[in-house]
């Protein structure tokens, strides 16, 4: 027995429409023709994968997202990806053999157990690039610069870039002795910058009193570029790796500044959105037409090593359905007219829409019996037949 609305779909799924489609297909197009031309070559990870392989160094809050069941021919745990860059990094480790840094860019549908509270949608495109095989900050950067010509590609106006670097919070962890339930405690806190429970987590635990003083800072530290400034005078105390991290955040936002003078940096150190899976500087580009980042990514070194081979990398991805929405339909698409064929056996006329079709114009041939003509379907031509020959002729 047929269910009653038998046409609604989940929460948080979407069917996509024509227009939407064609638009957000021809976006696709062009980015992943921009990513080629600086090198990153397109993969395609499988939609359905083994848990163990979709989850690996992502932390708790993946797994809750990440959609299960069981391989009815392994008896295996298989996870629906919730995130494509874990399976990407196994290419880079297994597949791909290269000493050379590896370039290497992605599409398709991720699936959430659960929505976003600012964007209902369970089901992102998700696309993105990542670069394999090198440490240093210039890789960084030129992630970074990728996702802002995406951005600027696509349409996307008034960006702003925002910069951390969760080897801040590792440092001072390592440094306090931290036990994991002290850190994780305290990480949960500092997410939700929560200063009231993050002073008494700070009475509670036996620190030094600099520490301490480090740690209540963190969530303040945020801003423009006196945020370094401020941070040093703050972690004066602190070990050389965390000195490490806050000269690499003023280099990369120094060389973006010159390379976009009109792009404004800011700062969070106490951004730890992905803290289990990076290890290094993160960042997210945000617009004040959207509610929360547009695009995100960061450092995630070693993560191959669980693959067979460690390497450095770090990249960003993006929701392809929202980038879409956010630039103009309009002059991003073929404007090219649809011509109206009529229903004729005509071999002069098959030839001719061939000969049409094959130079890129629409050409929708008439069914016998059909309802509307051609003005009905969104056509402006139509071909007819005059001394044999056929011809377009645009319509009224």
């Amino acid at each position: 027995m047929q269910q009653k609305d038998s046409w609604l779909l989940p929460d948080g799924i979407e069917e996509i429409l024509p227009a939407d489609a064609k638009h957000l297909e021809s976006l696709r197009r062009r980015l992943l023709d921009m990513f080629a031309c600086w090198g990153y070559e397109l993969v395609i990870p499988p939609f359905i994968d083994f848990l163990d392989s979709l989850l690996i160094g992502s932390g708790h809050d993946l797994d809750l997202q990440t959609f299960k069941l069981t391989d009815q021919i392994s008896g295996e745990m298989l996870g629906v990806r919730a995130d494509m860059t874990p399976q990407v990094a196994r290419i880079d480790a297994h597949h791909l053999h290269h000493e050379w840094p590896t370039r290497l860019c992605y599409y398709g549908t991720v699936l959430h157990t659960r929505g976003d509270p600012l964007e209902k949608t369970r089901s992102p495109m998700q696309i993105g690039a990542e670069l394999y095989g090198h440490a240093g900050i210039d890789s960084d950067i030129e992630v970074i610069r990728l996702m802002l010509e995406m951005l600027a590609l696509t349409g996307v106006l008034n960006v702003h870039l925002d910069l951390g670097h969760v080897g801040i919070y590792r440092s001072l962890s390592r440094q306090a002795g931290l036990s994991s339930v002290q850190e994780s405690e305290l990480f949960d806190v500092l997410q939700r910058k929560a200063r009231p429970e993050l002073l008494d987590l700070m009475c509670s635990y036996v620190l030094d009193d600099n520490l301490k003083a480090m740690f209540l800072a963190l969530p303040l530290l945020n801003g423009g570029a006196e945020t370094i400034i401020r941070a040093r005078q703050v972690f004066a105390k602190a070990d050389e790796e965390l000195q490490k991290a806050l000269t690499d955040l003023e280099t990369i936002a120094a060389r973006l500044t010159t390379m976009f003078p009109s792009l404004p940096v800011s700062f969070d150190l106490a951004e730890l959105r992905g803290y289990h899976y990076h290890t290094g500087a993160v960042f997210a580009a945000f617009t004040p037409a959207v509610g929360r980042e547009v695009a995100r990514g960061g450092r995630y070194d070693n993560i191959g090593g669980v693959f067979g081979r460690a390497r450095p990398a770090t990249g960003f991805s993006a929701d392809l359905k929202l980038l879409a929405a956010l630039s103009d339909a309009n002059g991003s698409e073929d404007s090219q007219s649809k011509i109206f064929a009529p229903c004729h056996g005509d071999a002069a006329l098959a030839e001719k829409i061939r000969d049409l079709r094959a130079t890129g114009h629409t050409v929708i041939q008439q069914l016998p019996g059909q309802a509307g003509d051609g003005a009905a379907m969104g056509c402006t031509a139509a071909l007819e037949q005059e001394n044999q020959t056929w011809f377009i002729k645009n319509l009224a």
